[in-house]
């Protein structure tokens, strides 16, 4: 396929409750429309200002279809943040598109833009909006942060809105704010002439949970991403890929910092679990019954398109394997099957997987949002020296050939650095 030219951002609409920005690849118009219910009027000016931000991310939907040499930012205001966090969305929330396809994007060339103006608008510092999609990591979260004054944000496409997401959003009770994204046609429908790959989609997210939140009368956002989403798959031609980019640290700091430069630094945003692991996160929600049996994260049940969506847990998928595993130190192993209605780690169909979560494949971890290798490691031994698991003789075969340099109880402290404010801390 040949790339394009140039992608151009032609103008954003703010009405009362939705936005829709619009772009041009080599003069083909692309447009994208998200509605949004319970919020106030979209049409003040520090609204406005967070929708221009969110404006120059989800641009590169569109602009991956092509992959144009320059892209012109038009009259756009920008910033200085905002430009660091445009280009590193572009270049390393773009890595594995860009390794997929074989496809540098370091000869991207990036003009226009403007200057951004700063407001200070008045929250409320306790009551915060967690973007919620239906798994452990937001569910934890939710429950973790009760001692505040919580609604959820869910974002859902125009096709229709995911069943088991509902269900357990539903299981907690609280109110819902939401925005359905109406993507172009001409992408969701695909073209033989379009590059296909992965966007960062949760940064996109963030910053429709910022406006949401401001619009909405909440003073902050928190997120749901853990420490290991730090992690790299692998490395290439001198850069980190990363499937989880735009739930990274950097991510989040450079979200933070755009954010900060259009409305001021009382505003939130901060991932709850950025120092936690996959394997603490697990703990907790092995003490949250209610959501066992009604919480998926398998992706199979979120295709855009409803006849696509499974209807219970696939059993075969790197996340359905990785949740199986983090769960199994926690929950029972009936329990656990009663909740798949599979096993996935007694499926020896899946040995190559298990193998590239622990890190012994021959190639790299998957690109999806799992943890890095040594969580799944420490949580593999574990559960190979469970005496409910003692039938399964290849995981302690699997398990021997790992590296033994994290433990189980280091893994349950908290590690690295965090955003959070101290009035989100019990």
């Amino acid at each position: 396929m040949i790339r394009a030219e140039q992608f151009r951002y032609v103008g954003l609409e703010v009405g009362e409750d939705s936005l829709v920005g619009h772009y041009e690849l080599d003069g083909r118009h692309f447009a994208e429309r998200v509605a949004f219910e319970n919020v106030d009027t979209l049409r003040r000016p520090v609204l406005v200002a967070v929708a221009q931000l969110w404006y120059l991310l989800a641009g590169l939907s569109y602009y991956k279809a092509g992959a144009a040499r320059g892209v012109d930012l038009g009259d756009t205001p920008v910033g200085p943040h905002g430009r660091v966090l445009f280009e590193a969305a572009l270049r390393d929330g773009l890595g594995e598109f860009s390794y997929r396809n074989d496809l540098p994007l370091d000869d991207v060339v990036i003009s226009g833009g403007g200057a951004v103006s700063t407001f200070q608008p008045a929250i409320d510092p306790a009551r915060i909006l967690i973007p919620f999609g239906g798994g452990i990591d937001s569910v934890v979260t939710v429950n973790e942060l009760d001692h505040l004054d919580r609604s959820l944000f869910i974002v859902s496409p125009a096709a229709g809105r995911f069943a088991p997401l509902e269900a357990t959003a539903a299981v907690t009770g609280l109110d819902v704010v939401r925005a359905t994204r109406h993507l172009d046609a001409q992408i969701l429908r695909g073209d033989d002439n379009f590059f296909n790959g992965h966007v960062p989609v949760t940064a996109m997210v963030t910053l429709l949970a910022a406006l949401a939140a401001l619009a909405s009368g909440h003073g902050g956002v928190a997120m749901s991403n853990e420490h290991s989403a730090s992690a790299p798959n692998l490395r290439w031609r001198g850069r980190d890929i990363n499937h989880q980019w735009s739930k990274s640290w950097s991510a989040e700091v450079l979200l933070g910092a755009a954010l900060k430069e259009r409305v001021g630094d009382e505003f939130v945003v901060a991932s709850y679990l950025r120092n936690r692991s996959e394997l603490w996160v697990a703990q907790q929600f092995a003490r949250a019954h209610e959501f066992h049996y009604v919480f998926r994260s398998c992706n199979r049940a979120f295709a855009q398109r409803p006849g696509d969506r499974a209807v219970n847990w696939c059993g075969v998928c790197d996340k359905c394997l990785f949740i199986d595993l983090i769960l199994a130190p926690f929950i029972e192993r009936a329990a656990l099957r009663d909740i798949f209605d599979a096993e996935p780690l007694s499926d020896s169909r899946l040995d190559s997987t298990l193998r590239s979560l622990i890190g012994l494949g021959l190639e790299h971890k998957p690109f999806e949002c799992v943890g890095d290798p040594d969580e799944s490691s420490v949580a593999l031994r574990f559960v190979s020296q469970l005496p409910e698991w003692a039938d399964v003789g290849r995981l302690g075969e699997l398990a021997r050939l790992t590296s033994r340099d994290r433990s189980f109880a280091e893994l349950l402290e908290p590690e690295g650095s965090s955003r959070v404010p101290a009035h989100w801390l019990r």
